[in-house]
């Protein structure tokens, strides 16, 4: 059962329900908070939804990134297990 976890965010309490458990929600949300705050003191704006916004996209970004390096490395094992497969097969032919 998704319980639910209080949580702030620029100020702001939301209520969070997931299938996370609530010690990974409240470091998601304080990860946000966080990456809202830094924008914040680096834009001078207090405009809670442009901060919003701009956080989205840098994390978006960060996810992105991450997605890219997984495909390279999934790439990267298919690879090397196809060779060492080959490597193995024509061994066992010897």
């Amino acid at each position: 059962m998704k319980t639910p976890v209080a949580v702030q965010i620029a100020g702001q309490r939301f209520v969070l329900r997931g299938d996370e458990d609530e010690s990974a929600m409240r470091e998601m949300a304080a990860y946000v908070d966080g990456r809202m705050k830094e924008l914040q003191k680096q834009t001078h704006t207090a405009d809670t939804q442009s901060l919003a916004v701009l956080s989205a996209l840098q994390i978006t970004e960060e996810l992105f990134k991450v997605r890219r390096t997984l495909a390279d490395l999934k790439r990267k094992i298919r690879d090397r297990s196809s060779s060492l497969l080959h490597l193995v097969e024509s061994r066992a032919r010897v």
